[in-house]
């Protein structure tokens, strides 16, 4: 544990791949709008094809403070790394992490620990793509990437990329930020995070943000849950009554379980962006707990 060997899912830290030297993968669909690709779009990234902007303009038509939310949820991936690493924690295990972007987990924690630990994981081959072409800014085992469905829990924890990068008789850092809700209750989500929570040891925090109808027009997330029954998941928009069990026992830090952009803001405001929509209409929850 914590040699500095590298496997074959070892990959390096996020490095920028030039557009002109990045093909696809050979068995992607790119006629299937994918979420992963249509949350790149609305961080106005370029790793999206014609399927995922037509169906990403057509969910922005109905919620426009879908751009807005993508960013406040991306400021709070890293106001929370940064929050669990300046407490000791140095090991991150970041599922569904979608396609590389500026202030990842791993950029992020290792602003505050230069020796932390980063799994990614993610079942789209977009993400294996980027991460096999990265530079080697980093020591090997320091960063892995793994290819692994957020369905099946028990490939994730037993994977031998996580077991070769993450000691789970050590505190770590569960993120499931902006992913449970592609999981339908019917597969199982409270059990199948309830399955990684167990896995974790005493110290762990849990990073978790979810999108929530409780901020938005019945009629925006109506459509928004229609848009996404073409795309490569569906949307399950939960109210807080259903995100707060995916903490279990969990102890929340301050704030709490809070509307997105209210957790722990910058500089003591909330953004109200130079986007549609303003802080009040991000329609999703986001919180950090500690297991005791």
């Amino acid at each position: 544990m914590h040699e500095d060997t590298a496997t074959t899912d070892v990959g390096t830290d996020w490095d920028w791949v030039k557009a002109e030297d990045w093909q696809p993968p050979t068995e992607l669909d790119t006629g299937i709008p994918h979420t992963a690709r249509m949350y790149d779009y609305y961080l106005g990234g370029k790793d999206n094809f014609e399927a995922d902007r037509k169906a990403a303009e057509a969910a922005i038509a109905a919620y426009p403070a879908l751009p807005l939310l993508a960013r406040t949820n991306r400021e709070f991936l890293g106001r929370a790394v940064e929050f669990v690493a300046d407490r000791g924690i140095r090991q991150f295990v970041d599922v569904g992490t979608g396609i590389p972007a500026v202030g990842s987990t791993s950029e992020v924690a290792r602003r505050v620990a230069p020796d932390a630990r980063v799994v990614y994981v993610d079942n789209d081959p977009i993400v294996a793509t980027h991460a096999r072409a990265l530079l080697a800014s980093h020591k090997a085992g320091h960063t892995s990437v793994i290819e692994a469905d957020l369905r099946d829990p028990a490939t994730i924890l037993d994977h031998p990329g996580l077991r070769a990068a993450v000691d789970l008789d050590r505190p770590v850092a569960l993120m499931l930020v902006a992913v449970l809700h592609f999981i339908r209750d019917e597969d199982g989500a409270q059990e199948i995070v309830r399955t990684l929570r167990d896995a974790l040891a005493p110290g762990s925090a849990l990073i978790l943000s979810h999108g929530s109808p409780d901020f938005a027009s019945r009629e925006s997330a109506a459509e928004g849950t229609r848009i996404y029954k073409s795309a490569s998941a569906p949307l399950v928009l939960r109210p807080r009554a259903a995100v707060e069990p995916f903490f279990g026992d969990f102890g929340f830090a301050g704030p709490g379980l809070v509307q997105l952009p209210l957790w722990r803001p910058e500089a003591g405001h909330v953004p109200t962006g130079d986007l549609p929509g303003g802080w009040q209409d991000v329609s999703a929850y986001a919180g950090v707990a500690f297991k005791a």
